[in-house]
């Protein structure tokens, strides 16, 4: 299941940042040079769970938790430097703060699950 939820995020920030470049990214690079990482994150981090790479998708998970806390936290303290959304503006505010629990829900599924293959 996690996977699955990783594998529709990777699919959904891929595409949206992928527009937003391709489209408008004069607008706010910033922004969605953030949603195209948010996107390698979850693009690393369906591959790594899905083939059982548990060191690999623990640090995207950490990867992923900074990424929101940092920029969750800078786009609340100076909205002007994000005039358009990230994935994780707001701390995933755009995706009913998805972004914000799901590394939470990853990390603690991994470390619960450590007798596996690493």
């Amino acid at each position: 299941m996690l996977v699955a939820v990783y594998a529709v995020f990777a699919i959904a920030a891929t595409s949206r940042a992928a527009v937003q470049i391709a489209t408008r990214f004069a607008e706010a690079p910033l922004a969605y040079l953030l949603s195209a990482f948010a996107a390698l994150v979850y693009i690393v981090l369906t591959v790594a769970l899905a083939r059982g790479h548990r060191r690999l998708a623990f640090l995207a998970c950490g990867i992923e938790l900074a990424g929101v806390l940092i920029v969750g936290t800078l786009s609340v303290l100076d909205p002007e430097a994000f005039p358009h959304a990230t994935v994780w503006s707001g701390y995933g505010s755009g995706y009913l703060f998805i972004p914000l629990v799901l590394p939470v829900i990853g990390l603690a599924w991994l470390l619960r699950h450590r007798t596996q293959r690493t």
